[in-house]
């Protein structure tokens, strides 16, 4: 692979304001067999989150920020941000990244750990993109997976700290339990990866690094058929499970998704929230690590490393 003269960050889009979101998930949900009911539900959770999702504008300051360390410590690279499923479509960037002189990209996907639902949905757009734009698209090469990067590991674990400290529990209470959630997916499709090994690898990275021995991972999100078996425990399910073992405190960390969002900001902070209130729990989310130093700085060194 020639040397890279730009960076393609590849992330899964969101809409950006009200009028946005029916489309939005039209693109998302197009030839999937998800009931109407299903759809307006979620349409909901938008509107309770204020109508849009933060994750492009999240996704662009990361990008901004890591086009900022390149340019002071090298290479000086341009950073271009291409979505999935909403604008900028990572077809639309490749035309932009050509008629700008790029001919060869590196491409890193704004996800941690791998699955079909992710990575390679996110190489089949800009497989089908490069093909649209013939002769003239540059080529991309792809970063490999960072789930296990000390800078990811670095940046959740100061998040993670941050919200241990937010709770910080009266000296007659337990340590709160600590929780780690990541998007469940169907077990078929879990078993055809390295989904659940890499998120593991992930929690006990950021636990060792926090000087914790006990921990959970929790799946969430869960979307599909419910007649086929996805990804458990449902952190819904956990909590209210450790709530009658006892448990009156609870850090989620949402150690399967790069930005909040929806799943984020609806699923954790009023689905699961109002779970761990009815069952008498105190809980805080840490944040995820969006464009947290060390993760820009985990990109930066991702690009070093791939420049040579």
């Amino acid at each position: 692979m020639p040397r890279a003269d730009a960076v393609l960050l590849i992330a899964f889009g969101g809409p950006e304001s009200r009028a946005d979101v029916r489309p939005f998930l039209d693109n998302v949900l197009r030839g999937r067999p998800v009931p109407r009911a299903r759809f307006e539900e979620v349409v909901h959770h938008y509107e309770v989150i204020g109508g849009h999702s933060p994750l492009n504008a999240l996704t662009f300051r990361q990008a901004a920020a890591l086009e900022a360390l390149l340019r002071a410590e090298g290479p000086g690279l341009p950073v271009y941000v291409g979505m999935r499923n909403w604008t900028p479509y990572v077809a639309d960037t490749l035309a932009r990244m050509r008629d700008d002189g790029v001919r060869h990209a590196l491409a890193i996907v704004l996800a941690a750990h791998r699955t079909e639902a992710s990575w390679e949905r996110y190489r089949e757009s800009v497989d089908a993109a490069r093909a649209a734009l013939g002769d003239g698209a540059p080529t991309v090469a792809y970063a490999p997976s960072w789930y296990a990067h000390p800078r990811f590991v670095e940046a959740m674990a100061d998040c993670t700290r941050a919200a241990l400290t937010a709770l910080a529990p009266a000296s007659e209470d337990a340590a709160p339990a600590l929780v780690f959630t990541a998007h469940s997916i169907p077990v078929g499709m879990a078993a055809a990866s390295l989904y659940v090994q890499e998120l593991e690898t992930s929690c006990r990275l950021v636990a060792a690094a926090l000087a914790i021995d006990d921990f959970v991972l929790a799946y969430q999100s869960r979307s599909g058929n419910p007649r086929e078996p996805w990804l458990e425990p449902d952190v819904n399910d956990l909590i209210r499970a450790r709530a009658e073992r006892g448990t009156r405190a609870m850090v989620l960390v949402p150690i399967g998704f790069v930005c909040d969002h929806v799943e984020v900001l609806y699923d954790l902070d009023v689905e699961a929230s109002a779970t761990a209130a009815a069952a008498g729990v105190r809980l805080v989310r840490a944040a995820a690590v969006n464009d947290h130093p060390a993760f820009v700085r985990m990109l930066a060194e991702i690009v070093r490393a791939a420049a040579g």
